[in-house]
């Protein structure tokens, strides 16, 4: 799968930080059920990797992702564990469009919108979103660079989230809003499938291409 057809799959990427890699089977299982299919675990925790191990390994319907990438050994590391995608906070040095799994760098300025468009890339993580001109910047850089795609994340929840998706240049947003910490340490799948069913049902302006199978 492309980074398109990955960022087409639902409006919203789950961004996970795992703490206990026995959780990650039944968070992805419960998430999966709501609709939502691309999971960015973070790789903010020792657990991580055997944690998208495990999704990857046992969760048919999940395509599981890295966060957090910082650096090209954490791209392959993340890719040997499994995962199909990597989602970095800014400019990786070095790192573009070739690489074991496909990248989703992150910008916050337009210099480093400018500077990642120079490497190829056209899909982008904005982050952190709230605090760099959330909505306002995103209206902003469509007219500009109507090439350039967008996952903000980043200080977004269920009530913002729509504001987000309503621009064309926005193909998905990022939260961790759909698995709470508390609901991860108490086991209570059911809630994450209900908060996970109500954002896989916001709409999106942007047109999503057909996923590749």
């Amino acid at each position: 799968m492309t980074l398109d057809d990955i960022m087409a799959l639902a409006p919203v990427v789950p961004v996970l930080i795992i703490e206990d890699a026995a959780d990650a089977v039944p968070l992805a299982h419960a998430l999966t059920r709501g609709g939502l299919f691309a999971l960015e675990v973070t790789l903010r925790t020792p657990a991580a990797l055997d944690a998208i191990a495990a999704i990857a390994g046992e969760v048919e319907d999940a395509v599981v992702g890295a966060g957090t990438v910082t650096s090209a050994t954490a791209r392959q590391a993340a890719a040997r564990a499994g995962a199909r995608f990597a989602v970095s906070p800014g400019l990786i040095p070095g790192e573009g469009l070739e690489g074991p799994i496909p990248l989703l760098p992150g910008i916050a300025t337009v210099t480093e919108l400018m500077a990642g468009m120079e490497h190829g890339f056209t899909a982008f993580k904005l982050f952190p979103a709230s605090v760099v001109g959330g909505v306002g910047l995103l209206k902003a850089l469509a007219s500009p660079f109507p090439q350039a795609v967008f996952c903000p994340t980043g200080g977004i929840d269920a009530a913002g989230a729509p504001d987000y998706l309503k621009q064309p240049n926005v193909a998905c947003i990022g939260g961790s809003w759909v698995a709470p910490k508390d609901a991860v340490a108490a086991g209570d799948w059911d809630r994450i499938t209900e908060l996970a069913r109500a954002a896989a049902a916001l709409a999106r302006a942007r047109p999503t291409p057909a996923i590749l199978t």
